[in-house]
């Protein structure tokens, strides 16, 4: 074996993904994360790439979040060339995000530059929503389970990639890269069989290396997320407050809904409005719809009951900014469904602002929370969080419901890497913090003998 490895990203963190795979003269890279959370971590995304993106030979990604994808425009301002490979649904969904990403970063600048509170006297985005076009035409679909070459030398030399549903969001992949003698196996963000949209993740690929994803290496999920969240929804509203859910505009925003529209159909929550709010989340809600009736390969068969499945009866898309900012005090029972799912930026941060100071009020947290984000604050018992250069008093209730993230836990990441038809030569355990990445790889040790 001839190849070599380097970890940019995602290493002893669960942000910033990106693997340099580098073999025969081809350089294969495997994700291109950005870095959300922790103020240090972010101020990485500012730092040199460390190899030249012109260099590159092929990027492969795994799926459409932000901290797996978000950094492509940045290589592209500073070169990169190369085909960047992913499904045909993670092309969709990342063309969102993307164009999300950029926009909101060139508005917090602006906002900070009128705002007066950056250190910098002309705050810049990292980069603009011109990179991103120009990063487009880049992206090309791979087929799952169809062999691609993805890059090859004069001499020969040829890196090829496969990639195998992760079961995690509409189009995540697992790809298996070969080159250089080596079958280097990338879990990316593996789902949850439980999920009630996609088809579990597919067994893992042959590997001669694997990279198993942490997030919740250290723990397992509740198994009923909803009599939490039912509980919860049931007592805000009852006392006339407004539900926030910061959710994740790719993935997490259909899963809440559907379950909103099962609970409610069910009768085990009162019938109120309930408020879509994000233009992202909203473009990814469409891609779903798409996807589902196209009955595309990730997605659950049979799923049943499709038609108005992410409708909960009172569905209300907001997608105008003024109406947006009309809900920030609604003065009624309602849910507010919006992005980003750790409240680090993005709509939910001006309703947050208005409702937190409210204790009728309640945030339901309803997936991972990094540290560094406001999420992580309001998880962790903050009794005030700042936002838009001021300090907001949280007297909302703050309720964790883990259970409905679409991250595998300790048990299914151990049962995805014992489902390969080898043993490869060595496991790294990445996109985990440093407790959660260590229980998992003490699981391996002890329970595969790896």
């Amino acid at each position: 074996m001839s190849a070599t490895l380097q970890f940019m990203g995602g290493a002893g963190t669960v942000t910033g993904s990106k693997y340099l795979l580098r073999a025969d003269g081809l350089a294969i890279l495997v994700d291109a994360g950005l870095f959300q959370g922790l103020k240090a971590l972010r101020r990485r995304n500012w730092d040199p790439f460390g190899f030249p993106p012109v260099d590159l030979d092929a990027v492969v990604l795994t799926h459409a979040h932000l901290d797996h994808c978000g950094y492509l425009p940045a290589l592209r301002r500073q070169g990169l060339d190369c085909p960047v490979l992913a499904t045909d649904s993670t092309i969709d969904l990342a063309t969102l995000v993307l164009r999300d990403s950029a926009a909101l970063q060139e508005e917090d600048a602006a906002y900070a530059a009128k705002g007066g509170w950056s250190r910098h006297k002309s705050p810049q985005p990292l980069y603009s929503t011109g990179d991103v076009e120009s990063l487009l035409p880049l992206m090309q679909p791979v087929p799952f389970g169809e062999s691609r070459e993805v890059a090859s030398t004069t001499t020969g030399a040829s890196a090829h990639v496969t990639l195998v549903p992760a079961g995690h969001i509409l189009g995540s992949a697992c790809p298996q890269v070969t080159v250089g003698g080596a079958r280097v196996v990338v879990s990316g963000d593996l789902g949850r069989a439980s999920h009630p949209l996609l088809a579990p993740p597919a067994p893992r690929p042959g590997a001669d290396v694997v990279l198993v994803e942490s997030t919740y290496g250290d723990r397992r999920h509740r198994d009923d997320p909803e009599t939490l969240l039912a509980d919860t929804l049931t007592r805000t509203l009852g006392r006339g407050g407004v539900v926030v859910i910061p959710a994740f505009a790719v993935d997490r925003t259909e899963v809440v809904l559907m379950t909103l529209r099962r609970l409610m159909t069910q009768g085990r929550v009162p019938r109120v409005p309930v408020f879509a709010d994000s233009p992202m989340a909203l473009g990814a809600l469409a891609v779903y719809r798409r996807a589902v009736a196209a009955h595309s390969a990730d997605v659950r068969t049979p799923l049943g009951g499709v038609d108005g499945a992410f409708d909960p009866g009172d569905l209300r898309e907001v997608h105008d900014a003024r109406d947006s900012m009309a809900i920030n005090d609604p003065g009624y029972p309602c849910i507010i469904v919006s992005a980003s799912g750790m409240a680090s930026g993005g709509r939910v941060v001006h309703h947050l602002k208005h409702l937190l100071p409210d204790p009728r009020n309640t945030v339901v947290l309803v997936g991972f929370q990094a540290m560094g984000t406001r999420g992580r604050a309001l998880r962790d018992g903050a009794e005030q969080l700042k936002m838009h250069g001021r300090y907001v008093p949280v007297r909302a209730e703050v309720v964790n419901v883990e259970g409905f993230s679409v991250h595998a836990d300790s048990d299914d990441l151990v049962a995805w890497l014992a489902s390969g038809p080898d043993e490869p030569q060595v496991v790294y355990v990445v996109h985990g913090e440093p407790d959660a990445a260590a229980a998992l790889a003490d699981r391996v040790r002890g329970e595969l003998g790896w």
